[in-house]
């Protein structure tokens, strides 16, 4: 990844990563649910269960799926402000293990050497430090799962799963 940030109010996650694919595909494995539940997640983390999606501005999305640490379920939830293929994303991001806290992730996508550049921002972390800090890692984990689905056609299944961190 060539980027990887937190804005010094930690208000901000910035991430940036070249993946080797037109902007299309990319905008296609970021949209499309059927896509997203094969890629989004990794055994020994967490693995979605459902997906739904109206993609156009004021459509709302859902993600659900069931924690691997723990077992509790979880889902993600949000509405659509800009949708431009295949080179602008921008939702609303409601996380239910987040509270009552509502975020904004947004998704540019340019043509670059060898594929498409993948700038992501997810802003609204002000006044939630451990929010944006775990946000942070979680989006390194979904921007390299996403590379390795649409570079190599890796999933959660054929992914290799990631050990539990022992109890204390």
């Amino acid at each position: 990844m060539a980027t990887n940030a937190v804005t010094p109010d930690q208000d901000v996650i910035a991430l940036e990563v070249v993946i080797a694919a037109p902007p299309d595909r990319v905008f296609q494995a970021i949209t499309d649910p059927s896509q997203l539940l094969r890629w989004w997640g990794q055994r020994g983390i967490y693995h979605s269960t459902r997906w739904c999606s109206d993609l156009r501005p004021g459509g709302q999305w859902r993600s659900e799926g069931v924690s691997e640490t723990d077992g509790s379920a979880y889902h993600v939830s949000g509405e659509y402000l800009e949708v431009d293929p295949p080179r602008l994303l921008v939702h609303t991001w409601i996380a239910s293990w987040s509270g009552p806290l509502k975020t904004v992730v947004r998704w540019e996508l340019e043509p670059a050497a060898g594929g498409t550049l993948i700038r992501l921002q997810h802003s609204g972390f002000a006044g939630a430090p451990e929010g944006a800090k775990a946000h942070y890692e979680g989006w390194q984990h979904v921007l390299g799962w996403m590379q390795a689905f649409v570079e190599k056609g890796e999933t959660v299944a054929t992914r290799p799963p990631i050990s539990a961190a022992p109890r204390n």
